[in-house]
């Protein structure tokens, strides 16, 4: 359920200083506004957090399960603490701006943001905004798992062909010194390495290392 959420919302500070600073005010009052949707409608705020260098920490013990940026001109900074924040802990984020710049929504889907809304929160748009945003992670989750696997699998197989080729030449050399057979020279690698409790591998690298040594 889409309410069960635990949503953290990262943004700046409601107290205004300069009652002359329109655009604070106006910063303040959105975000309030965004705090004020999300409670009216039933959503579990658990916390409205600063866009700070202790953001990890705070996340870290709240563990919410999707984070809102809120953020106008600061956004750039208050991403950025985000992606460092999340950087091992990745979660959904969803970043409401005024700043419609097609290049710093890029920036920000690039960074890691699932949804980057402009222009306000409707309450009528928070479901659709949600859905869109943990499809998305979710989708990217997916895709890095996968990548994740194939290199784990690439890295296996890599590792296989190279232990293979140490056990070929031990084996090859046990054949040209004591003119035996390849069965009975992978045998006799084999036996080594169950008395020793070690791997073919290692007992066929030491193997050349000694013979290496003594040329």
């Amino acid at each position: 359920m889409l309410k069960d959420l635990r949503i953290v919302v990262i943004s700046p500070e409601l107290r205004v200083q300069d009652p002359s600073d329109t655009h604070a005010l106006a910063q303040a009052e959105r975000s309030r506004s965004l705090r004020i949707v999300l409670l009216e409608h039933g959503y579990n705020l658990v916390a409205v957090l600063p866009g700070d260098g202790f953001l990890s920490e705070r996340l870290t013990q709240l563990q919410p399960d999707l984070i809102m940026v809120d953020a106008q001109s600061e956004a750039r900074d208050a991403l950025e603490h985000v992606v460092m924040a999340t950087r091992d802990a990745r979660r959904p984020i969803v970043m409401f701006t005024n700043d419609d710049d097609s290049n710093n929504a890029r920036a920000a889907v690039a960074a890691g943001v699932s949804a980057y809304v402009v222009a306000g929160l409707q309450p009528e748009r928070i479901r659709p905004i949600l859905d869109v945003a943990l499809a998305r992670f979710a989708h990217e989750q997916a895709l890095r798992e996968e990548l994740a696997t194939a290199r784990s699998e690439l890295h296996e197989l890599s590792t296989a062909l190279q232990d293979r080729k140490v056990i070929d030449r031990a084996k090859n050399l046990l054949m040209q010194r004591q003119q035996l057979s390849e069965e009975t020279a992978y045998a006799r690698l084999r036996k080594t390495a169950m008395d020793k409790n070690l791997k073919i591998v290692e007992v066929a690298q030491r193997m050349l290392d000694v013979a290496d040594l003594l040329g």
